[in-house]
């Protein structure tokens, strides 16, 4: 991982490694000793929330805990790093202090590590001893396969954490979460109807503003036996998207957020982001603490570039009901302001150090994990005026405004009546909330990548459905492709639409948008990638349900695509 600058506070501990146990966002922890007894001291404690690892480095990985004392007061927690389960060869251990300042978490970064090594990790406090965990360092030098699990928007309410589970099974090098790691809605919220039957209801019960809201909240996730195993079983590479802080987030503000009843976002936004860097096992910046873009060097095979597209850069996001006076969109209007070339969705800063790593990359692969969709997905203007709540919500109207534009862009373009051509030619990004509402952006980094000749592969998240698509320039030339992960409990457009209408309409939808290759609207999984010298296979798997812990893969829904180097298509 590289950052642009970065500060560390190192102590040298037993053995080969030496490690820092992480300040968060200014608290002052104890830093990390030699006397591997320490622990005997401070208040009893246990291990409610498992533990974690993740931004693991050549040589380094961070590992993670939450202590739940007896009471309040001062917790000494020592932790191990091992070669064998057993922690028969112990190559790094040590000890420090954690308390209420930062809700009891512990974050130690473990250094001198062997590069391409898997190793064992747990804590102890006076009176408990944590799970193992298990994690692995980055490989360096000659190329090797590199395996993720990708997965985001995980809604407590909204059912089972079963894809965790599904993934905690598996033989990966890291799990990649694109962010909505949790949602800040109240108990009668989004996605909320079937929460108490669940056993499921959220606490706090309120909406999250304050950071013991926030805090509250992720000590309930992470006291999920599915998520704890995930979490025990591979290294974590997090960034946040908008439901960390509030629905459709941006620098100064959010969708789900009222500056006159809710009080000021900033508060808000850094209350959310202080209670993300305890809770996460991510390695915090040395600058702003919005700096999550970040850097994984896979040896030579991934370069894994990290983005934040919501919090430190995005001008606010337009909605298509801004540009449908009257219920009709405005399509000459809405184009001019979702290409404007003075909207960021990056910030400049970010924009400029994503072209020089770009650039840099000597890797076989080059990889960008971000939250939103990046390519075009682009629907006639009468789908949109009569599905989008905001305009019309007119299901019916909707469902036949689709059949038309189907029937029309499966003829010959010579074939097309006039009003055929002109319902094609009305057609709007459907979502301005991701990059098709900054397409200047999107389609300078396209084209900047394709200069390079990078094998340029995109990983999305946020909608709660699958895509995958060829990525263009703005004149028609392959430049990558992007594969957008499903959710692992949110529900998709079948929550809109209905199971049955949601499996019609995703094949219709990738026969209107040009790029399309496939459109998962109804299933919760997660996206299984393998990245080789000669190609990425990209796996869709879905799991049969949420709605109880029994669950199986659903190998009928599942898809596979495999793009060679070079030659990206799909």
């Amino acid at each position: 991982m590289s950052r642009p600058s970065s500060i560390k506070r190192r102590t040298l501990v037993k053995g080969i490694a030496a490690s820092s146990l992480l300040p968060l966002l200014g608290a002052n922890l104890v830093g990390c000793s030699g006397n591997n007894d320490n622990s005997s001291g401070g208040v009893p404690a246990g291990f409610d929330h498992g533990i974690a690892s993740g931004d693991p480095l050549e040589d380094q990985v961070i590992i993670w805990t939450r202590v739940t004392p007896e009471r309040e007061g001062t917790v000494r927690v020592r932790w191990e790093v091992a070669s064998d389960e057993g922690f028969a060869d112990v190559v790094a251990s040590g000890s420090g202090e954690t308390t209420a300042e930062v809700d009891y978490t512990v974050k130690v970064d473990v250094e001198g590590l062997t590069p391409g090594s898997r190793y064992f990790y747990r804590f102890h406090t006076r009176n408990s001893t944590s799970a193992t965990g298990r994690t692995r360092t980055l490989p360096a030098g000659a190329a090797a396969p590199v395996t993720f699990a990708v997965v985001s928007c995980s809604n407590y309410p909204a059912g089972y954490f079963n894809v965790y589970r599904e993934i905690a099974g598996q033989e990966l090098d890291a799990v990649l979460h694109l962010g909505d790691y949790l949602y800040e809605y109240p108990r009668d919220g989004y996605a909320s109807a079937r929460a108490q039957e669940f056993g499921r209801e959220v606490e706090p019960p309120t909406e999250l503003y304050s950071l013991a809201d926030y805090r509250t909240r992720y000590g309930q996730y992470r006291g999920d036996a599915n998520l704890q195993a995930a979490h025990a079983a591979h290294p974590f590479i997090a960034v946040w998207d908008d439901h960390e802080v509030a629905n459709d987030a941006w620098r100064e503000g959010a969708q789900n957020h009222d500056p006159e009843t809710e009080g000021s976002f900033s508060e808000r936004k850094a209350a959310a982001i202080q209670a993300w860097y305890e809770w996460l096992p991510v390695r915090p910046p040395a600058g702003a603490r919005e700096m999550i873009y970040r850097q994984f060097r896979y040896g030579e095979m991934v370069d894994l570039i990290m983005l934040d597209t919501r919090l430190i850069g995005r001008d606010r996001q337009y909605t298509q009901a801004e540009f449908a006076p009257g219920g009709v969109l405005d399509v000459a209007a809405a184009r001019a302001a979702f290409d404007d070339s003075n909207r960021t969705l990056l910030g400049g800063e970010q924009l400029q150090w994503l072209q020089g790593r770009l650039t840099d990359s000597t890797a076989r692969w080059q990889v960008l994990g971000q939250q939103v969709l990046f390519g075009r997905y682009w629907l006639p203007a009468p789908v949109l005026e009569s599905l989008d709540p905001g305009i019309g919500g007119d299901f019916n109207a909707g469902v036949a405004a689709v059949l038309a534009a189907v029937q029309a862009k499966t003829k010959p373009a010579e074939e097309r009546t006039p009003e055929e051509q002109a319902l094609l030619d009305s057609a709007l990004p459907y979502n301005p909330d991701a990059w098709d509402g900054y397409g200047f952006e999107r389609d300078a980094i396209l084209e900047y990548a394709r200069q390079l000749g990078s094998n340029l592969v995109v990983l999305a998240g946020d909608t709660h459905n699958a895509w995958a698509s060829q990525l263009t320039t703005a004149d028609g030339q392959l430049a990558g492709v992007e594969f957008g992960g499903t959710s692992v409990s949110s529900p998709g457009l079948e929550d809109l639409l209905g199971q049955d209408n949601a499996k019609l309409f995703g094949p219709m939808v990738t026969t209107l948008v040009d790029d399309l290759r496939f459109a998962n609207l109804f299933s919760r999984g997660y996206l299984h990638l393998v990245f080789s010298d000669s190609a990425v296979t990209a796996s869709y798997r879905f799991v049969t349900t949420v709605d109880s812990p029994e669950y199986a893969l659903d190998a009928a829904e599942g898809r596979e695509f495999t793009v060679a180097a070079g030659n990206l298509t799909l």
